[in-house]
């Protein structure tokens, strides 16, 4: 059985409908993509709903002024310097005086020649030699955790951290100072940082106290070193 519809009716419809032009295509807004939480475009929107597979990598966290951050310090440094020097130096003078006016004859207005034996000889010689090695090594490591804190953040997103812990006990005190900078996204998830990954470190460790003193060198001995250091 077929079915007819009124022409009148199909007209309708067509009149109901939006015309699409190419003109309106183009004159019409892009799609905007939605925007995440932390006021940027979520790329990842389009495939959140259909992926199964879909891994989303954690935006980076926003940090402020006094915000802490814990940083792991692990420097391992080694230096190594080797000099030799191997000098040598020979120097020989020899002279003799062969004529002198005779001075008994001088004081008679006679100037005469004296005895003609050699009146006196200079004969000198020297030698300088020296040699000399020397050989440095040194290695350091130094592993710590320290927290520190957030005292600016640059336009760019880059934290500029600073920390400082003393710790006393026996009448021994220990300082730790550090300071650096780092890239927010460096911040794991754990809320860490490498001492690699900081930008300007300096850390300085000082310990004061009985230990430090006895592992010192004396006065005595720091003297009698620079007196007989050659």
């Amino acid at each position: 059985m077929k079915h007819y519809f009124p022409s009148a009716l199909i007209l309708t419809i067509l009149a109901a409908s939006p015309v699409v032009t190419a003109q309106s295509l183009m004159s019409s807004p892009p799609p905007v993509a939605p925007l995440d939480r932390t006021g940027e475009p979520d790329t990842q929107a389009a495939l959140r709903g259909v992926s199964l597979l879909l891994v989303e990598v954690p935006k980076p966290r926003t940090y402020e002024v006094h915000d802490q951050i814990t940083i792991i310090i692990s420097e391992t440094s080694k230096q190594s310097s080797t000099s030799k020097l191997d000098t040598k130096k020979d120097a020989s003078i020899r002279a003799s005086l062969d004529q002198f006016p005779d001075l008994a004859k001088l004081l008679e207005a006679e100037l005469t020649n004296g005895d003609s034996s050699p009146i006196a000889e200079v004969d000198v010689s020297s030698g300088q030699k020296f040699k000399g090695d020397g050989k440095y090594e040194r290695a350091d490591r130094f592993t710590d955790r320290i927290t520190a804190t957030v005292i600016d953040v640059k336009p760019n997103g880059v934290l500029v951290m600073e920390a400082r812990r003393v710790i006393g006990k026996d009448k021994e005190v220990q300082t730790l100072v550090l300071s650096g900078s780092c890239r927010r996204e460096d911040v794991t998830s754990n809320n860490t940082v490498l001492s690699s990954q900081l930008a300007d470190l300096t850390v300085v460790a000082t310990a004061e106290g009985d230990v430090k003193d006895t592992a010192s060198k004396g006065f005595i001995t720091r003297f009698f070193e620079a007196v007989f250091n050659f």
